[in-house]
């Protein structure tokens, strides 16, 4: 079969069978094709070759596209077992040998990369309102912002892809179709031992957040107006850059910063900003008809990557909680079997094909120079928490109604 058939077939299995039951399934077919044709003709001599062929096919799509599938010492066992079986079937020839050892290096480096970055994500993984201590007194104006750190908003934009690429690149098919299983193991109301918690996907969803309370932390602190208003211009200029790029995810999360209460209230500031580039983006990121506007940019950023010359055309970094709802929603409509009892493949055909587009587009290699003073900058400066957003937001610009003084009561 083609390539895209095994993927769309590996990747929606997990969903009625375990990965190491399925590769169970596959050692015992294994067991039977040998002994029936070993003991054949020379024509079904020639047949095992071709069988051990097409076994080493699969098993290479699958080490290579779900490396994670065998990281139970099981899997590793049975694959092993099915190893030793292939090789027998053409001892006399060693590249299935060399091929089958090849792909064993290859796994295990890509089992112990992935092991090496769940432990340093472990350690960063903090939740964004332990970073932000709540406001009694107003910042100095000395304080270091992000302008003191990158005045330039194109640089700025290109080493938030960098970061989005970096953190993109640890998300594996198996990830995002833990969505499908995760939502039917809750269902069904069975809970089933393969549900890992899906880390990547928290981590990544963590950045968007970060971003945009970063976003309204750097301009609620800011204390006077018109700088202020030179930091709500900065930030709507380094989202344009991030939609010229492709990086609509960085986009999105500086827009859903500067619409966040604390910061759209601040009318006095929004007065003297130039919105006409706020407009348009908002255009871009309007949500009516299911997000039309975002959608139809998409897809002219992924024709774009499709035909591109340069890594730099190549980007595409969708907005990741929409790619997530498209995948939930596909699960939900359509069900997973047909009237008849079959596999209603056709909806898994649909849903690898998404995630087939996310993983050509998380491969591209970032163009842009690490900064590492930047980034420093964009990971661990300090974040206010909503409650501190408000203090810094109302000692910004007064209380303008009943409810906000309201508001402002209770927060002092």
């Amino acid at each position: 079969p083609q390539r895209t058939y095994i993927f769309t077939f590996l990747l929606s299995s997990r969903v009625f069978i375990h990965p190491h039951e399925l590769l169970a399934k596959v050692g015992q077919i294994c067991i039977k094709q040998k002994q029936q044709l070993e003991t054949g003709t020379e024509a079904e001599k020639a047949k095992l070759k071709s069988f051990a062929a097409k076994i080493i096919q699969l098993l290479k799509e699958w080490t290579e596209t779900f490396p994670y599938d065998f990281q139970d010492e099981k899997s590793m066992k049975e694959l092993k077992e099915i190893a030793h079986r292939i090789t027998q079937c053409d001892e006399e020839n060693g590249t299935v040998k060399k091929i089958i050892s090849q792909m064993t290096q290859n796994l295990l480096m890509a089992l112990s990369a992935r092991s090496q970055y769940q432990e340093i994500r472990e350690k960063f993984r903090q939740p964004v309102t332990d970073k932000g201590t709540i406001l009694k007194t107003k910042p100095q104006s000395t304080q270091k912002d992000i302008l003191s750190v990158c005045c330039d908003p194109l640089i700025l934009a290109q080493q938030l892809t960098y970061i989005e690429l970096e953190r993109v690149s640890n998300i594996y098919p198996e990830d995002l179709m833990q969505i499908v299983s995760h939502m039917d193991s809750l269902d069904n109301h069975k809970c089933r031992g393969d549900v890992t918690k899906t880390y990547n996907l928290e981590a990544y969803d963590n950045w968007f957040n970060c971003l945009s309370m970063l976003v309204a932390t750097e301009i609620c602190r800011v204390v006077k107006k018109k700088q202020r208003t030179r930091m709500v211009e900065f930030f709507i200029d380094v989202a344009r850059e991030c939609f010229n790029i492709g990086n609509f995810n960085s986009m999105m999360a500086i827009i859903s910063g500067m619409n966040l209460s604390p910061v759209a209230r601040l009318k006095k500031t929004w007065s003297k900003v130039k919105t006409a580039k706020f407009d348009v983006l908002e255009h871009h990121m309007d949500p009516s008809s299911n997000f039309c506007n975002y959608r139809t940019a998409l897809q002219g950023a992924a024709q774009r990557s499709q035909t591109a010359n340069s890594n730099r055309e190549k980007i595409v970094i969708p907005v990741f909680n929409l790619f997530i709802k498209d995948i939930y929603f596909l699960h939900k409509i359509h069900t997973n079997r047909l009237p008849n009892g079959q596999i209603n493949f056709k909806k898994f055909w649909e849903i690898s094909r998404q995630i087939h587009d996310f993983l050509t587009w998380k491969q591209v290699e970032c163009p842009f120079e690490k900064d590492k003073k930047i980034q420093s900058y964009l990971l661990t400066a300090p974040i206010y928490s909503e409650e501190a957003l408000f203090i810094a937001s109302f000692e910004s610009e007064g209380p303008e109604n009943h409810m906000e003084k309201d508001s402002w009561k209770t927060l002092r």
